[in-house]
């Protein structure tokens, strides 16, 4: 799935093609949400629908809003927000548009291997998404035309900007890495633009940091171009991002898994390189400077 909002759409619309094929169970939710514009608490539950895309049409009302961690009363106004008169017209068409596939046998895994299987399965959807790499090659070429290249990500996204950045630096003349916030972050931006960026580069992992949003906005508001990588179509950073790609995280265990956003981004670096002329030399020429310093045990 890709939101490609540089096209003018409305912000806030559920727009963007599926997190798979058109022809997949979550494919087909998503082209139900199309061209609806969605309150974050909808976006919510559109999300979580996508997310269980193999059963959410046998789910109730009850269970849909426990899934979504929203009222009752949301699920069926959500329901009324595409089109149905509630929630029971909603689910009848579910059932003729989204089939159910076949369930795991239940009690196969324990805990910890159905974390690993949920992850699996991201991963799959991600490798439905790159059925069409269009959006990550349209991605890669705005980031590689940016000189210098600034790489947001705070808190428990630091981690995905920062492997991003240090293997972009070497290949990229110029990565700055943008993982801690407070009041310098925006001054960190203005020098960035000032020294000729024309993108930003963010990934963007739940619990969403609000600094994160409104650093978005502002890079916006500045003249860059925003890359995001996010957990969902429907997150918080959407309404602020020129281009959002997708990546399902894992949230079987106390902590999310991010399994998906990270390959995204290695994908999406691999973009990078395929529009810098001087990769492959500037790769061989730290690969000489590495075994000239003994960097590396062999």
């Amino acid at each position: 799935m890709s939101v490609d909002r540089s096209t003018g759409e409305a912000s806030g619309a559920a727009s963007g093609t599926a997190p798979g094929t058109p022809d997949s169970p979550a494919g087909r939710l998503q082209a139900l949400f199309e061209g609806h514009r969605l309150t974050p608490t909808q976006r919510r539950i559109a999300h979580s629908m996508v997310r269980r895309a193999a059963d959410v049409a046998f789910l109730s009302s009850v269970e849909l809003a426990e899934l979504a961690g929203v009222s009752q009363p949301s699920v069926t106004r959500f329901a009324v927000a595409l089109g149905f008169d509630g929630y029971p017209a909603l689910r009848r068409h579910l059932r003729e548009v989204v089939p159910a596939e076949p369930a795991a046998e239940a009690g196969a895994f324990n805990e910890y291997q159905q974390a690993v299987e949920a992850e699996i399965e991201n991963l799959r959807h991600l490798a439905e998404l790159l059925a069409d790499p269009r959006p990550v090659q349209k991605a890669g070429r705005v980031l590689a035309a940016s000189r210098p290249l600034p790489v947001l990500g705070l808190r428990a996204a630091a981690s995905q900007a920062y492997g991003f950045s240090y293997f972009a630096a070497k290949v990229h003349p110029d990565v700055r890495l943008l993982d801690e916030g407070g009041t310098m972050l925006q001054d960190r931006i203005d020098a960035a633009v000032r020294a000729g960026a024309s993108a930003l580069l963010c990934f963007a992992l739940p619990r969403h940091p609000r600094e994160v949003v409104d650093t978005l906005a502002y890079a916006r508001d500045v003249g860059l171009t925003t890359v995001t990588v996010a957990d969902s179509a429907f997150a918080p950073v959407a309404k602020y991002s020129d281009l959002l790609l997708p990546a399902a995280v894992g949230t079987g265990l106390a902590f999310d898994t991010a399994c998906a956003p990270m390959l995204l981004g290695r994908v999406l670096l691999e973009a990078v390189c395929d529009d810098l002329p001087q990769a492959q030399a500037r790769l061989e020429e730290f690969d000489a400077k590495a075994a000239a310093r003994g960097l590396f045990v062999e």
